[in-house]
């Protein structure tokens, strides 16, 4: 035993670098072994009064434990005291429940740009053809003349099919393309005659197997849009048809007569101007901002705007009484600027809600409204990163205008002083928090999990929570205002307008207008239609009706309006 010691001691002695270089490597699988431990912990309760370590995602932002996050945060600091243990979330029969769904209360509040990686890498071509989108063919294509018109983007490392598809979706077009590997082109009209099969043969860049078009050929699929995307010229929204406002100058300040007038020529004149409204009016074009002398609040049939623009016969360009508006890419920064509360409240307000209710869009309504930042019972590190300051604050710091929290129960619910209550269709919101769970924030399930055990599984448990949480939220809450999903979308200026009254600050008209062309944010699900199936049997649905009668008759019972129509059984 001593000889062999011996050579490898000589050895080392030869070349002192490779020593060296043995003693870093062993450092390191050192290192990487106790940070593994650190992340992974220990899954059982007990050993930390009943409280569950950290388990970190790829990316390293979701929380547990405070002993986990001294591990997975390293390297923040805050200068606030440290956050106790944040609590899960979940159906309370499930809390503490060892095993059971165990990934999905670690997912609590996290990152999930792991599971949406995971959702993007299982995609190949097999599966495009499933009612979100259809191949229509390789197209020619040339700087100067695209086959696609609408908005471009390139990426050369990461560039995959469905990538280009959800952007273009998103954006409203009917069609995607894919070019060199790495490039995506959308547009609501192919423009090119086809090409050989053959010469669309580049792989995609982030997509080992997958064919993004070639060189100056386009790989085009059509998107099957859901119903609410937006319509979309170019880089523009379609707003509507629209009334000529009562004094033009003051309602758009800005105008100029264009020659051979096109929606294109407008909308670029506008953006031009750094102007968020592009308003055609016959050969004249007028730029603004929304205002209450131009709200866009009441829309005219849009026969009333059917007058063929001079540069293009296929567009409407309006006329002297009725203007065609779109709404450019220009920012509208009235209501960009967010700060915490000047002093600290002693008010707790809660913004609760089931999972999948809309509380996340909530929060981006009420900080552009109100100008303040809104805070959470948990800490979630993608959300943190998108604009949401407040994640970061503990939740009883006072800094914050409200609370996010999807707690249920009498001791919870009580740690507040008032709350606003977010409900939705509670068909709408399982599949919403199925798509998160397995998704990610605006990423959706596999075929294979709504096909599979996992949703029979998730309806039976989230389901009877849906009710419970509203009706706890009915029962223990001081002061509730009950904020209907469906509504807030229909009528957004003015349930905003009493959800900022609500938490005791003064409403700023201009800037609800201004949140009006930005109510999106980065926190909604593309326009692809994902599902071609009903996924609810009818077991499942005459559990749900009991539950979404028995939430109404709750609403009633405290003197409220009852649910939306769409959620009862009978107006299916």
């Amino acid at each position: 035993m001593a000889r062999p010691l011996l050579k490898i001691q000589r050895y080392f002695r030869r070349k002192p670098v490779r020593f060296f270089s043995f003693i870093l490597l062993y450092l390191t699988a050192g290192s990487l072994v106790f940070l593994h431990s650190g992340f992974v912990g220990d899954n059982s309760t007990g050993a930390n009064g009943g409280r569950d370590p950290l388990v970190a995602s790829e990316m390293g932002n979701r929380v547990a434990s405070s002993d986990g996050r001294r591990v997975g945060m390293m390297g923040r600091v805050f200068k606030e005291n440290r956050r106790p243990t944040p609590r899960r979330y979940g159906p309370p029969w499930m809390k503490g429940a060892p095993g059971k769904d165990s990934h999905d209360w670690r997912a609590r509040g996290g990152d999930y740009t792991s599971s949406w990686n995971r959702a993007l890498k299982g995609r190949n071509a097999k599966d495009l053809d499933d009612g979100r989108a259809n191949y229509i063919g390789c197209y020619i294509d040339n700087t100067a003349k695209r086959a696609l018109r609408g908005v471009s983007f390139f990426d050369y490392k990461k560039m995959t099919v469905f990538r280009c598809q959800d952007n273009c979706a998103e954006r409203g077009y009917l069609y995607s393309g894919l070019e060199f590997g790495a490039e995506c082109y959308c547009g609501h009209k192919i423009q090119a005659p086809n090409a050989s099969e053959s010469e669309c043969n580049m792989e995609c860049k982030g997509e080992k197997g997958n064919l993004c078009g070639g060189a100056n050929r386009l790989s085009i699929y059509r998107l099957e849009l859901s119903q609410g995307s937006a319509r979309r010229y170019g880089s523009a929204i379609f707003k509507g048809c629209f009334h000529r406002p009562d004094n033009v100058t003051l309602a758009l300040p800005i105008s100029a007569v264009i020659q051979n007038m096109s929606v294109e020529k407008c909308v670029d004149f506008c953006t031009e101007k750094e102007l968020s409204l592009a308003v055609l009016a016959g050969d004249r074009c007028l730029c603004g901002f929304p205002t209450p002398h131009f709200s866009l609040h009441e829309m005219e049939d849009e026969e009333m705007c059917l007058h063929r623009c001079h540069g293009e016969e296929f567009e409407s360009c309006g006329n002297d009484k009725y203007f065609v508006v779109y709404q450019t890419q220009v920012q509208d920064n009235r209501c960009m600027d967010r700060h915490f509360l000047p002093t600290r409240s002693k008010q707790l307000m809660a913004l609760a809600s089931f999972p999948g209710a809309g509380n996340t869009w909530a929060r981006h309504l009420i900080e552009l409204a109100t100008g303040f930042y809104t805070g959470s019972y948990y800490f979630d590190g993608s959300l943190y990163n998108k604009g949401f300051k407040g994640e970061r604050d503990h939740w009883r710091s006072g800094r914050n205008v409200c609370i996010k929290t999807h707690e249920s129960g009498k001791k919870e619910i009580e740690a507040f002083d008032a709350s606003i209550v977010m409900i939705r269709n509670p068909y709408k919101a399982l599949m919403a928090e199925f798509n998160r769970k397995y998704g990610g924030h605006i990423g959706f399930a596999s075929q294979a999990h709504w096909r599979g055990k996992e949703w029979p599984e998730f309806v039976k448990n989230y389901a009877p929570w849906w009710a419970s949480h509203t009706l706890d939220w009915l029962r223990y809450g001081r002061n509730v205002h009950v904020v209907h999903f469906e509504e807030l979308k229909r009528e957004l200026f003015s349930k905003l307008k009493d959800m900022v009254l609500f938490l005791g600050l003064e409403v700023a008209e201009d800037r609800l207008l201004c949140v009006e062309g930005q109510k999106d944010g980065n926190f909604k699900r593309s326009g692809l239609r994902k599902l071609e199936y009903d996924p609810y049997t009818p077991e499942m649905r005459a559990s749900i009706d009991k539950l979404v009668m028995t939430v109404d008759a709750a609403l009633k019972k405290r003197n409220m309006a009852g649910v939306p129509k769409e959620y009862r059984p009978t107006s299916r």
